[in-house]
C-alpha cells in the first residue's frame, strides 16, 4: 500500500511517470477511475488529489505548509520509488498551487491543481488520460 501511496503521491502533486511504473499502478488506476471508463477524467484525479490532501495534511490543519511538502518529498527519495530528479518538482509545483500566496496550499488549492504535465499528456483535449496517454507520459 506504501508504495502505491508514493506513486500516487508522484502522480498527483508532480505528474511524474512514476504512477505508471509501479507494480500496483494498475490497482491505483482503478481505484482512481471511478467511473470505470478506462480513463483517468481531470475531476477523477482532483478526487484522488484531495484524499491524497487529506494524507499529507499530518498536523489536520486543512492546510499544507511547507514543513509537511517537505516531508512528503524526504518520504518518497527515502523510498527510491521515484527518481528524485523528477520529484523535485513538487516544490515549484507547490508554488503554483498557493494561489493567495500565504505559503501554505489549502485542500481547496490543492485539489483544484492539475500538474502541467498531466494537462500536457492530454493529446486528444477531451479532459482525461487514456492508458495509451498514461504509457506515452511513462515513456518521457
Amino acid at each position: 500500500m506504501t508504495k502505491i501511496v508514493i506513486a500516487l503521491t508522484g502522480l498527483l502533486l508532480c505528474g511524474c511517470s512514476a504512477f505508471a511504473a509501479d507494480t500496483g499502478a494498475r490497482e491505483a488506476f482503478r481505484r482512481i477511475d471511478t467511473n470505470g471508463d478506462r480513463k483517468l477524467e481531470f475531476s477523477e484525479i482532483q478526487a484522488a488529489r484531495a484524499r491524497m490532501f487529506d494524507r499529507l495534511d499530518a498536523n489536520h490543519n486543512g492546510v499544507l505548509d511547507p514543513e509537511e511538502v517537505q516531508a512528503a518529498v524526504a518520504q518518497v527519495k527515502a523510498k527510491r520509488d521515484i527518481q528524485a530528479a523528477r520529484f523535485t518538482g513538487l516544490q515549484a509545483e507547490a508554488g503554483r498551487m498557493d494561489r493567495n500566496g500565504d505559503g501554505k496550499i489549502s485542500r481547496d488549492e490543492f485539489t483544484a491543481a492539475i500538474p502541467d504535465r498531466l494537462l500536457q499528456a492530454d493529446t486528444d483535449g477531451d479532459g482525461a488520460l487514456s492508458i495509451s496517454e498514461l504509457r506515452a507520459l511513462k515513456r518521457q
